[in-house]
């Protein structure tokens, strides 16, 4: 286990902007810059407020490592006896005031006959309509353009079963995504039960209002059979983040790092620690994508056929086709002459002496977030390909690629359901989203702002469940 503080660096969810007054003398200011700098904190923005003769008023935006680093920060601005703290803020609980979302009419009802229309008499025509035909409800209601973003906070991020309430604010941020990234409109929908027929019968119910749901940060192995039920049930797409979305950016993450390193997906042996959703998820997609060696790992060790302990019944499923020579034993023993490592784990799990025993040049995917299972700068020098699930390194592995356009182009095909082909056609594009002459080891996963990601990933499902024939359009 390694000490992540040694190795984070500072970062935007973990700013504060505060307004300083300090006197109008030279150095005095530069003196404040450095204690930042020696705590750890680094300047994101200076704004000049005022200036007179006596004193200088800034406001000073700090990214910092952690709440604690913040706080320390903070407390050292106080014991300067020439600075005046005038105001200060937690800028991720500043944006959170009040919720990320709002709703908003798109017509506007300005006098009697809008009304009419909006409203009763006129509403009546439409409801009949819908009711006469039922695919209607997709042209003249918000059906057409509307996800549900739905948890029971069991799995929320690094943070685990923290409830309904507590997750509201990944799910608000999720719809706010959804709708920055492919102009999708979503609303978060947060369950308070843990009961897998309770969700799923809840879930059939609010259906019928939306074109697509969404599940999110629901623990394993429930989220299994929760997605795979409400699959068979409902005639909309159906799509567990966390899963899939994943998924789809690892590989495409994948496609890209084996052109840059000239190796082939089949050949590789790779070690997956963490048999989660996530993990399990990685594991088939890219069993589908052509690799022939895959070793599951978790917090028992290796995974392998006439294990007992963890296991669960879609574990027992992959390790039939899985760790082909059954081999047991722990994360280190798996990674001796590996090719790759993909981490959907814990921080600090992985050590530099254990990358150290794979093949020259491996692949690393260490994506716990947000303290990895080990830090890029640890090595740097073995490695060929790094990502990340941290937005602070290259090749941040962020479902933000992946969703929005993958539910979109099946809402706007008006899908059935999203296929493993639908998956693939994302991750190729995705990748295709950089081109051939741009890659290298440090560009191997788009940005998540390239405006090209979501309109490919877009048209390429939209193609893809046509030829998957669960197209209604």
């Amino acid at each position: 286990m390694h000490n992540s503080s040694s190795f984070a660096i500072p970062s935007a969810g973990y700013s504060v902007t505060v307004t300083v007054k300090i006197p109008n003398i030279i150095g005095k200011f530069a003196l404040l810059l450095s204690k930042v700098a020696e705590l750890g904190g680094s300047i994101a923005e200076v704004e000049l407020v005022s200036s007179d003769f006596q004193s200088t008023i800034r406001k000073i935006t700090i990214n910092a490592k952690s709440t604690e680093s913040a706080q320390e920060i903070m407390k050292h601005f106080g014991k300067f006896d020439f600075v005046q703290i005038l105001t200060w803020q937690d800028d991720t609980l500043k944006m959170h005031e009040g919720g990320k979302l709002i709703t908003q009419p798109k017509v506007k009802i300005r006098n009697s006959d809008e009304l009419s229309r909006a409203y009763t008499p006129g509403v009546a025509r439409v409801c009949q309509l819908i009711h006469e035909f039922p695919e209607q409800a997709y042209q003249y209601t918000i059906k057409n353009d509307c996800v549900a973003v739905i948890t029971d906070g069991t799995a929320v991020l690094g943070l685990g079963d923290i409830g309904p309430a507590a997750a509201m604010p990944v799910m608000e941020g999720k719809a706010v995504l959804f709708k920055e990234f492919a102009g999708v409109n979503s609303f978060p929908i947060c369950l308070d039960t843990k009961d897998t027929e309770e969700i799923i019968k809840t879930v059939i119910y609010l259906a019928p209002t939306f074109g697509a749901i969404n599940l999110e940060d629901i623990s394993a192995p429930r989220c299994f059979e929760i997605e795979e039920r409400l699959i068979e049930a409902l005639d909309i797409p159906v799509f567990h983040d966390d899963q899939h979305g994943t998924a789809v950016v690892v590989l495409a993450g994948v496609y890209n790092a084996l052109k840059v390193l000239d190796r082939k997906l089949e050949d590789l042996k790779i070690v997956v620690n963490g048999f989660g959703a996530g993990g399990v998820a990685c594991i088939k997609i890219l069993l589908e994508a052509g690799a022939k060696n895959i070793i599951a790992c978790d917090t028992s060790g290796i995974a392998y056929r006439g294990r007992t302990k963890g296991m669960n019944p879609m574990k027992e499923e992959l390790v039939k086709v899985t760790n082909p020579e059954n081999i047991s034993g722990t994360l280190g023993d798996a990674l001796v002459g590996a090719d790759m490592f993909l981490g959907l784990s814990q921080p600090g799990v992985v050590t530099r002496e254990m990358i150290s025993t794979m093949n020259k040049n491996p692949l690393i995917f260490t994506l716990a977030n947000p303290v990895p299972e080990i830090f890029p700068d640890e090595i740097a020098d073995i490695a060929g390909v790094i990502a990340t699930g941290r937005s602070d390194y290259p090749n941040q592995v962020n479902n933000v690629l992946c969703f929005p356009g993958i539910i979109k182009g099946a809402m706007l095909c008006r899908a059935r359901k999203i296929t493993m082909g639908m998956k693939l056609a994302a991750a190729r594009a995705i990748a295709d989203s950089i081109a051939p002459d741009q890659l290298n080891k440090y560009l191997i996963i788009p940005n998540v702002f390239n405006p090209m990601v979501a309109s490919k990933v877009t048209e390429a499902v939209m193609q893809q469940a046509k030829i998957d024939g669960v197209s209604r359009i």
